[in-house]
């Protein structure tokens, strides 16, 4: 007998309510770090340059080092409308100097005492508005081309933000096992981010296992593979600065062994996604098929769809590597050499063990899609 269509319309709207809840839940969940020293005694506002003066920097070649003097109108906060000077310094580093320019839009803060301005320090471009326009430009094509769809992936995509924000982030600096902490939440995200896609039904219970399947083969060999390469959880990039913020207590390498799985989980819930969707059109359009026949479907998917998602961690974990190697090859560095560095040795670890997890989620999506979706008799009972 088929269910009633309240039924299945509830099964596919509770993830949304779900997922909206723990948004509303998330946006006023304190992290414990709002109290920050470095913001006490101070107030973070945006300013716009009016003037400024380059007299004191000191150009040598492409390194600019000294100071640069910015005539600044506060534009918000408690000391809007006042015009103060900021000072922007200048390391000699291209990374991280910037320059301003009359017109220019900073965020500075305010230190006070008082009513009264004792510094203003030049943080950076204010960029905030640019990127909501992003944003929201992003969101726009999105729901123009996906519809409902459309607006679940923009919730899925906030729940995760702030999941990693007001969860994952706060949890690590608190010393919480990173590998436990990273486990449960990425368990959590792929179950709530596959159900908003198909609802609480038997298509994300498919996805869902191979999902988890993945993740977890991906955890279990990023753990082995780090021993094995002696890696230090020191080669993320800032990770050392947290220890001398007085963070000593961190394990950096768990911290390194987590972001594998937790990097890999995006790529593996595409995948079962992908063949459980396909296996399902499959069943739909040949209710007679058999399960081991929908099975062997979802495998042929697999394959290839394994060809282009191994490629695409490759793309997507080098794609910020490419100054790094222009540095070797400009360098005349020997091939065995590059690949025997830490950090290209642990950007190896990243690409191939998610590419496991990879090569796990598909036959076992295959399998569990088959037999949860190529029973008629079941689906209709589902």
């Amino acid at each position: 007998m088929k269910p009633s269509f309240p039924s299945r319309s509830i099964r596919y709207h509770a993830p949304v309510l779900v997922c909206l809840l723990a948004i509303l839940l998330l946006l006023f969940l304190p992290t414990g770090y709002e109290g920050a020293l470095l913001y006490q005694e101070a107030e973070r506002c945006t300013a716009r340059v009016t003037a400024t003066d380059d007299s004191a920097i000191i150009d040598t070649g492409l390194v600019r080092s000294g100071e640069q003097r910015c005539t600044l109108e506060l534009l918000d906060g408690a000391f809007a409308g006042q015009t103060v000077t900021g000072i922007n310094l200048l390391n000699g580093s291209l990374e991280q100097d910037k320059l301003y320019a009359p017109g220019d839009k900073a965020l500075v803060v305010v230190s006070h005492d008082g009513d009264t301005i004792t510094n203003v320090t030049m943080s950076d471009h204010y960029r905030l508005g640019w990127e909501g326009v992003l944003a929201a430009l992003f969101a726009l094509f999105l729901i123009l081309f996906a519809g409902r769809t459309g607006v679940r992936a923009i919730a899925s995509f906030a729940l995760t933000v702030l999941t990693l924000w007001k969860v994952l982030v706060p949890l690590y600096l608190k010393g919480y096992n990173p590998i436990w902490v990273g486990l449960v939440i990425t368990l959590f995200l792929t179950i709530l981010i596959i159900a908003l896609v198909y609802g609480f039904d038997r298509r994300c219970a498919a996805a869902v296992s191979g999902a988890c399947l993945g993740v977890l083969v991906t955890c279990v060999l990023g753990i082995l593979f780090t021993n094995l390469f002696q890696i230090h959880g020191a080669v993320m990039a800032y990770s050392e600065s947290l220890l001398y913020a007085g963070y000593q207590h961190l394990n950096l390498t768990q911290i390194f062994m987590a972001s594998i799985f937790i990097g890999a989980s995006g790529a593996v819930m595409d995948l079962s996604v992908d063949i459980t969707s396909a296996v399902y059109e499959v069943v739909e359009k040949r209710p007679d098929i058999s399960r081991w026949e929908a099975a062997r479907s979802g495998m042929n998917v697999g394959r290839a769809a394994m060809g282009t998602m191994t490629t695409t961690l490759l793309l997507a974990y080098s794609g910020g590597y490419v100054a790094l190697l222009m540095v070797f090859m400009a360098q005349g560095t020997p091939v065995d050499n590059i690949l025997n560095y830490k950090y290209v040795a642990s950007e190896i670890i990243h690409t191939v063990v998610g590419s496991f997890g990879l090569v796990t989620v598909a036959p076992f999506t295959a399998l569990t899609s088959g037999f949860l979706l190529a029973d008629r008799a079941e689906r209709q009972a589902a």
